[in-house]
């Protein structure tokens, strides 16, 4: 059997630049193989829900083209139905274009036209590549260009991400809440700079939890309002050549219906063509969220360690066994990931912040750096918080008796006697204490300055977890 045997069958499609074989079975076109050619970097594709807002866009398009009489009929049906199979995930294999491009996201505009174009040739019982009768920019382009698709497309795509991942956000606040109410009753040691600190208890501090991640949860919907500004009209620099008055507005009617999104029509589309800095706003948000896991997830690691050689007042799910050489260890993976997730995030704003600051006068060139970033922050992040809240969250147990013990121990009880006998006083009872090795309790009455009734009433210990001066 010959090697020509085995080789796909191939078509020809041309422009400016030459001639290009193209895969007979593929859906893209000659832009997307030079795209390939030109951008291969990495294993990072587009994101699936940026082509997705990118394919709304164009069956908005094609409608309001359509209204307006600038599309035939027997053109706008077949491109609809392409977009939709798109939309719904049909061809999610022939978008294998590097994430990584240059061009503003000129690349993957037309990817996303060759592969509706093709489809609808072939719904209309056509050949690929024949695009005398749709063309990838002459039909399923008419009316747009990449400079208002893609900000667009972006903005829609960020939306779809960011009601998944509030909820997930307003999902781990519950979880953190339920466990406020469970552990209400167990008080412990407080710690700050990891020193001991006056008694807390742990529903306390899984109440502050709580609370951080509720602000988490109102800024990012918020944000909301924010991304719903389009530019979708204006063209190559916003000024909205090449395209009708009545489109302009007709197509965010028509995109809106599609989405779903109380999408609006900018009043600046050469603002919202040439500024990113939504995108760095969104992303700051992820990021101040990132901070908030990561102080949590490292407090829960911080807590639970031990078993016998570290604090060990909250117990952890065990989901895997965590050494290849030592037998019965556990670690607190769940923990580590959303710390590994929480470094992802804030790394990426970092390249967010740079690639928006970067763009020069009509257009910022660096939108594809700027989508891969941000809706896969988005994405890793709601995965992870889900995974966080079942499989860690949900099962913390609290240790009591390791609680009491640590508190029994400590000497940061001598705060709530500052009142009494002042700073100066407290500190020399603290320091002959902790040298004479002698519970604090037993000093005090050794020395006359409090009966131990009275001292009992002072140092309860469930009254200094509260507000006010124990008497």
């Amino acid at each position: 059997m010959s090697k020509d045997e085995f080789e796909v069958p191939k078509r020809i499609e041309s422009d400016a630049l030459g001639e290009k074989e193209i895969p007979e079975n593929a859906y893209y076109g000659i832009n997307t193989v030079r795209a390939m050619e030109n951008f291969s970097v990495s294993s990072f594709k587009v994101h699936p829900e940026l082509i997705k807002a990118i394919a709304a866009i164009k069956k908005a398009a094609a409608i309001t083209n359509f209204q307006l009489g600038l599309l035939a009929e027997e053109k706008v049906n077949p491109i609809v139905q392409a977009c939709d199979e798109i939309m719904a995930g049909k061809f999610d294999e022939q978008f294998q274009l590097d994430a990584l491009q240059g061009g503003a996201g000129t690349s993957t505009n037309m990817m996303v036209n060759e592969v509706i174009a093709n489809r609808a040739l072939e719904i209309m019982g056509h050949n690929r590549g024949e695009y005398h009768i749709i063309h990838p920019n002459d039909d399923v382009n008419k009316g747009q260009s990449t400079n208002d698709v893609y900000p667009t497309a972006l903005r829609i795509a960020a939306l779809k991400l960011l009601e998944p991942l509030t909820q997930s956000f307003a999902n781990l606040q519950s979880a953190l809440q339920e466990k406020e109410a469970e552990f209400a009753g167990i008080i412990k040691l407080g710690r700050t700079q990891l020193q001991d600190a006056v008694p807390i208890t742990l529903g306390q501090e899984f109440g502050a939890y709580a609370e951080a991640i509720s602000r988490d949860r109102w800024r990012l919907y918020k944000i909301e309002e924010r991304l719903k500004q389009i530019n979708l009209g204006g063209t190559a620099v916003g000024t909205g050549l090449n395209t009708p008055l009545q489109y302009i507005f007709k197509v965010c009617q028509n995109l809106r219906q599609i989405t779903r999104l109380s999408l609006a029509h900018a009043e600046n589309m050469i603002d919202i063509t040439q500024n990113m800095d939504i995108f760095v706003e969104v992303s700051g948000l992820l990021k101040a969220a990132a901070v908030n896991l990561n102080k949590i997830a490292s407090d829960l690691r911080l807590l639970s360690s031990g078993p016998g050689g570290g604090l060990g007042e909250i117990k952890l799910p065990k989901v895997q066994a965590g050494s290849s050489i030592m037998p019965g260890k556990v670690n607190p993976v769940i923990c580590e990931m959303i710390n590994q997730i929480s470094i992802e995030v804030i790394s990426s704003d970092q390249a967010i912040t740079m690639a928006a600051r970067d763009g020069q006068l009509e257009l910022n060139a660096f939108g594809p750096l700027i989508a891969h970033k941000l809706l896969n922050s988005m994405e890793i992040m709601k995965n992870g918080v889900d995974i966080f809240i079942e499989k860690c969250i949900k099962g913390i147990e609290a240790n009591s008796e390791r609680c009491k013990k640590l508190l029994d121990d400590s000497l940061g009880i001598i705060t709530a006697l500052v009142p009494y006998f002042g700073y100066d006083k407290c500190s020399q009872l603290a320091y002959q204490a902790l040298n004479s090795k002698k519970p604090l309790k037993k000093l005090i009455i050794e020395k006359g300055l409090l009966t131990e009734a009275e001292l009992e009433e002072i140092l309860n210990i469930e009254k200094m977890t509260k507000p006010g001066i124990v008497k």
